[in-house]
């Protein structure tokens, strides 16, 4: 697993990809939180606080991370150098889990450098240092979990094809649903008590985490969604070895 995590990271910057999806992602949070005008600046809302950024990053994550994981066994099936990666004395699980961690870690080295919009406000603040740390910590544990389960999500939807299109597009679907579509379809009230509804989607347990409370049902929800697309991706996976 270690062997196929260290390629998948050398891989990603080998090539312009990994410096794009970093580079993508600060430009991106960059613009909207201090240059354009509108909600998400900073500056413009008049209040010392990230509120802003933990609601436009899950957005943008939804695009980047499927960018991230298109390749990751897509890839390997238009070379067809995936059967032969599954001939190594390796098991299947621990395959997906290397591919899993090494896009895993790329998001998460592109979200170490937002730890300075932190800094920023907190000196932005009056009185200086006037930030709710707790708030701030729960939103980036929520970030940590959020990326989790898009990655295992995006790794699942590059093992379905071997055309990286598609597997960038099934993923930004199934992300999108999976963060939105609960709960607009809780808006609609078809299903009854649309609380219920509502917590099956991502944006309701993440929002439960940026308020600063780690919930244990919240932790456990973006645990068991993301243990349920390595599954599934390594069902596919033994399935094409067959």
């Amino acid at each position: 697993m270690l062997a196929i995590l260290k390629k998948e990271i050398n891989t990603f910057f080998s090539s312009p990809i990994g410096y794009l999806v970093i580079a993508v992602f600060l430009l991106l949070n960059g613009l909207f939180l201090w240059l354009f005008k509108g909600e998400f600046n900073v500056l413009d809302n008049g209040f010392a606080d990230l509120s802003t950024f933990f609601l436009l990053a899950p957005w943008i994550l939804i695009f980047l991370v499927p960018a991230v994981t298109m390749r990751s066994f897509a890839d390997e099936k238009k070379q067809g150098t995936l059967e032969l990666l599954l001939t190594k004395p390796i098991s299947h699980l621990n395959i997906v889990f290397g591919k899993y961690l090494g896009a895993f870690v790329l998001i998460i080295i592109a979200l170490i450098p937002t730890l300075l919009y932190v800094y920023t406000i907190s000196k932005l603040g009056n009185p200086e240092g006037n930030l709710d740390v707790g708030s701030v910590m729960g939103s980036y544990f929520g970030l940590l979990f959020l990326v989790a389960a898009y990655t295992a999500i995006g790794v699942f939807a590059s093992s379905l094809t071997d055309n990286q299109i598609v597997a960038f597009i099934t993923a930004v679907f199934i992300c999108f649903f999976f963060y939105f579509g609960f709960e607009g379809l809780s808006n609609y009230n078809l299903f009854g008590d649309t609380l219920y509804i509502e917590k099956l989607g991502m944006e309701s347990h993440f929002k439960s985490m940026s308020r600063g409370v780690l919930d244990t049902r919240d932790i456990i929800y973006f645990l068991s969604v993301t243990a349920l697309f390595i599954v599934l991706t390594k069902l596919n996976i033994k399935r094409a070895n067959k």
